[in-house]
């Protein structure tokens, strides 16, 4: 198998590209295509979920306002990764396509990797609108704005497009001459570059920048953001307003934890002892799909003002069927 590979292999100036990669997936896993399964139905649940989420901000007009607007963008990024992430890996393990090209390979990482860090980004756009709201709120509306909003969203698709762009080109400088299998489940960053026969420090540099500005740097301002928001609750005198306040918070914190909390536990775990291949990919694969599936369930549970809107857009759909019918008639 990676004699064929590598007898595809091409060999320019002084760097050696693979024709192809071979995606390893689950190793001796049974019953491992119930997996895929799975991962199939939290794919089409995801994009049911964010595509109805989607719909309710973008027909609502009560929902055009700059909280709502990140709220659109974190549902868009949830569908769009997920998107990038599972038909590819169904396509690769449940009709055994494991190879893949080394373009096709440079741009899975791409798309998989950006979409997680505008996650990251933008549920800490989500921490920023609460904190203004709770710690500022007579000047919410004018710092909160629509263009404030979006600027700050367009800088972040921007430095995170270059970010992961810069780290994902720099696999380019890289020779492989020995083995060609990738041990995971996509074209992972570290999986990919640790490949190689030549000097990877650049690489391995790239991906702790990548993991302090994508995971940590979100994390310590969203940690700082809701100190701030703890403080000015202490302030409150009413213990109604404080429960009101605190109530704004509850979504947020829960897609918060949803998010960081697997990706922390798995970088511990698998630094302090050792993980099966198995157990990593599956927590990895779960980090990078539950959110997406999670993230509109608990927004439109625990905010009342969606749960207001999709009723009201339902029942206007009812009347509007109903109405036609008559017409009809």
């Amino acid at each position: 198998m990676i004699s064929e590979v590598r007898a595809a292999s091409t060999v320019n100036a002084t760097f050696v590209r693979p024709a192809k990669f071979y995606l390893s997936g689950f190793s001796n896993m049974p019953h491992v295509k119930y997996y895929y399964v799975f991962l199939c139905f939290v794919y089409i649940m995801t994009v049911l979920g964010n595509s109805l989420l989607l719909s309710v901000i973008y027909y609502v007009r009560a929902l055009h306002t700059p909280k709502y607007m990140v709220v659109f963008y974190l549902a868009l990024t949830d569908l769009c990764g997920s998107t990038a992430l599972i038909p590819k890996l169904l396509d690769t393990f449940l009709f055994d396509r494991r190879y893949i090209v080394y373009e096709a390979c440079l741009s899975y990482m791409f798309f998989v990797l950006f979409f997680l860090s505008v996650q990251s980004w933008t549920l800490t756009t989500m921490a920023y609108d609460r904190f203004i709201a709770i710690c500022f709120p007579l000047r919410y509306h004018s710092i909160v704005t629509t263009p404030a909003i979006a600027a700050l969203l367009l800088l972040s698709w921007v430095t995170l497009f270059s970010l992961v762009g810069f780290t994902v080109i720099n696999i380019d400088n890289l020779s492989f001459c020995d083995s060609l299998v990738v041990n995971s489940f996509f074209c992972d960053h570290s999986p990919v570059y640790s490949l190689a026969c030549n000097d990877s420090s650049i690489n391995n540099i790239m991906a702790y920048v990548a993991l302090i500005l994508i995971l940590c740097i979100p994390l310590i301002l969203i940690l700082v953001s809701y100190i701030g928001i703890s403080i000015a609750l202490g302030r409150i005198a009413s213990g109604e307003e404080r429960l009101k306040a605190s109530k704004t918070c509850t979504s947020h914190l829960i897609l918060v934890a949803v998010f960081f909390i697997p990706i922390i536990v798995t970088n511990i775990v698998s630094v302090v002892s050792h993980m099966h291949p198995n157990v990593r990919m599956i927590n990895s694969s779960l980090t990078n799909t539950a959110p997406a599936l999670l993230n509109p369930i608990i927004y439109s549970l625990k905010t009342e003002e969606i749960l207001m809107s999709f009723k009201k857009l339902y029942k206007r759909n009812r009347i509007s069927i109903s109405a036609k019918k008559r017409l009809k008639c």
